[in-house]
């Protein structure tokens, strides 16, 4: 049948084919108007997608809690009206996230470190203006910014947990358990959203993907909700560790190392939840190993090596660096997690890759000698 099918489109192709054209170039242009069909259906099905994902979201926050459920406060509707002389930004900070934010790490090319200050001062001197109940309105004001909806509705669901600890709203957060697709795909849309900026970014950045960060790390480090999102999206999680590590190892891009730090103090952020910090460290580890041997090798058989990924690599062995020394400070963390097979493979010949790469090499092999003290002290804490 799907012979005859195929034949029977051969001969309509060739009888309506028009004057002046060959067979090959009309059979290519209609299956370019029957592609660009497909394309239309698919932008269609992706638009019916994210509209479903948007009232979803707005159906879970109105289950957690009621907009107006704020037990006959009559200084709630006062609050409320409020909301419109504080920007936006502000409306969602939150406290202390716990992602110590120093001056060593700060990169205001992205914008996240002031945020994070700004935050701060917020709090101290504004702490009334926190306690507005936003609105639930999800709606993406910018096709241009696909991470509006997802970071929207993070930051209503932890202004809302916020706002129950301290008194002012009712929230039933147990429904999150009943709608686990809602928050894995408002996660996956963030993560996504961040990828496509990582790819290819652009400086300045606008203000929603630095909403963006702040919120993912202001969602991981919050001990409630990190539970369901580690639960639920760990996966998705650790696919993104591996696409920043992977975009920082083959950005060729001669003005690279402003989105390359931009990409790592992400990464070091993410390190600083301990779930993910050890696999994190498992995976740089891997990377780091993976360059030394090959580079180990190349230098035995005088062969060409990747310039650009020697220069790249030194990005991983700061966030190494980072991530460990925040291992040996905080006693109560074990590195369990990764004494396992990924460090046995980085210590393996350790000492004899550094002897062989040292006078050809001298910056790289210090820096791998810097990791395995840290590793080993890491071990000893």
């Amino acid at each position: 049948y799907l012979k005859i099918s195929k034949l029977a489109l051969a001969f309509a192709i060739i009888r309506s084919k028009p004057p002046g054209k060959s067979c090959k170039e009309y059979t290519k242009h209609l299956a370019k108007i029957v592609s660009e069909q497909d394309f239309g259906w698919k932008s269609k099905v992706e638009a019916l997608e994210a509209e479903v994902l948007r009232l979803r979201q707005e159906l879970l926050l109105n289950k957690i809690c009621p907009r107006f459920s704020l037990e006959n406060n009559a200084s709630a509707e006062n609050l409320l009206d409020q909301e419109c002389t504080y920007p936006t930004s502000y409306s969602s900070q939150l406290e202390d996230s716990g992602c110590d934010v120093s001056h060593d790490y700060t990169f205001d090319s992205l914008g996240i470190a002031s945020d994070f200050h700004q935050s701060e001062h917020i709090l101290d001197t504004s702490k009334y203006c926190l306690e507005i109940v936003p609105p639930l309105n999800l709606c993406c004001a910018n096709n241009e910014e696909p991470l509006t909806a997802p970071v929207q509705f993070l930051q209503h669901l932890l202004e809302i947990k916020r706002l129950s600890e301290i008194g002012i709203l009712q929230a039933d957060l147990t429904k999150l358990e009943n709608d686990s697709f809602t928050m894995c795909s408002s996660v996956s849309q963030l993560l996504d959203g961040l990828t496509v900026f990582y790819n290819s970014p652009k400086f300045p950045v606008s203000d929603i993907l630095t909403e963006a960060i702040c919120v993912l790390i202001s969602l991981i480090a919050d001990n409630e909700l990190s539970n369901h999102v580690l639960k639920k999206c760990f996966k998705k999680l650790e696919e993104f560790k591996k696409k920043l590590i992977q975009i920082i190892l083959r950005n060729s891009s001669t003005n690279r190392f402003q989105a390359l730090y931009a990409v790592s103090h992400t990464l070091i952020l993410l390190g600083r939840n301990n779930i993910l910090r050890n696999s994190l460290i498992s995976l740089l580890l891997s990377e780091v190993h993976q360059f030394a041997e090959q580079l180990w090798q190349a230098h035995q058989t005088q062969a060409v090596y990747d310039i650009t990924q020697y220069e790249n690599i030194f990005s991983l062995f700061m966030i190494l660096e980072q991530l460990l020394q925040n291992e040996t400070e905080e006693s109560n963390i074990s590195s369990s997690e990764y004494d396992g097979e990924e460090k046995n493979k980085f210590l393996k010949n350790l000492d004899q890759i550094i002897l062989h790469l040292s006078d050809e090499f001298p910056l790289f092999s210090l820096y791998l000698w810097r990791v395995s003290v840290l590793l080993n002290s890491a071990q000893i804490q």
